[in-house]
């Protein structure tokens, strides 16, 4: 049964306490702008589901139908935010977001940035008007460092896998986000999920042992659910393993092939990744 299924909305505290427990939590990812999709993401075991504003197709008013459709089939709605600004961080959460990704944090001070952007004075910079959070979260009585909306950052390039060790132990930050698609770029290999290069394996588990010494989350994306075990086994805890739009088209290749006898490729083989 899922645990995430019938939780109160106030649900950061709840996601919260199931890192603490040295839960695993896997979730899905939104690239498509359809409530009634990001509804259909919620399976059993899904305890949250990433809406992405970044690279998703997704605008404001998308955010708001999905956050609303993700809690009601009783799970958890985080975004992706665009970038590392405040006010996008803001909006995202007076929406009702449970939690911000931001993208391409490369040091202290930037991830510092992401944290004061999630709290309100004094502990930082959030401009108070939640509007919709108001209604589904304790938006300002658990509103301090550490107990608040979540506040995850990525780490996607060299100079942020070197100051990785700074970055893990700013005060607030909850975990560390790898998409290591965006980590290869950085790293100067090619851009996929499954990278088998040991300088890329090595950022990863740096970035894993930096989180795991500085007491918070280590998440990452993920081709599936079988690279998802894999990763839990390694200590990652919120681990993506499953993106809407990636399932629908490897899903319709799949069919396609073998109504033309053609066949499922090896990747196929493997699922809708």
């Amino acid at each position: 049964m899922n645990p995430f299924f019938g939780m109160s909305m106030r649900s950061f505290s709840n996601l919260r306490e199931s890192f603490q427990r040295g839960d695993v939590v896997y979730g899905a990812w939104s690239a498509l702008p359809s409530a009634f999709a990001a509804e259909l993401m919620v399976s059993p075991g899904v305890g949250y589901v990433c809406v992405d504003q970044q690279h998703g197709l997704i605008d404001y008013g998308d955010c708001l139908a999905m956050f609303a459709a993700i809690e009601a089939r009783g799970s958890v709605p985080i975004s992706r935010v665009p970038a590392n600004e405040a006010w996008l961080i803001a909006k995202t959460l007076d929406a009702g977001a449970q939690g911000v990704i931001v993208p391409l944090v490369n040091n202290r001070a930037e991830a510092q940035k992401a944290v004061e952007a999630c709290r309100y004075p004094p502990q930082g910079v959030r401009s108070f008007g939640p509007i919709r959070a108001a209604v589904v979260s304790a938006a300002r009585d658990t509103d301090t460092l550490g107990n608040g909306p979540l506040c995850f950052v990525m780490v996607e390039t060299r100079e942020g896998v070197k100051n990785i060790e700074e970055i893990a132990t700013t005060p607030g930050l909850d975990g560390i986000y790898v998409g290591p698609a965006d980590l290869a770029l950085g790293l100067g290999l090619a851009p996929d999920l499954d990278k088998a290069e040991p300088e890329h394996a090595q950022a990863v588990q740096d970035i894993l042992q930096a989180c795991k010494r500085a007491g918070i989350v280590a998440g990452i994306q993920c081709s599936g659910g079988r690279t998802g075990k894999q990763y839990a086994d390694k200590g990652f805890q919120l681990i993506t393993v499953i993106k809407d739009s990636a399932l629908l088209q490897a899903g319709a290749k799949r069919e396609i092939r073998i109504a033309l006898d053609q066949g499922a490729t090896p990747a196929e083989q493997g699922g809708y990744t």
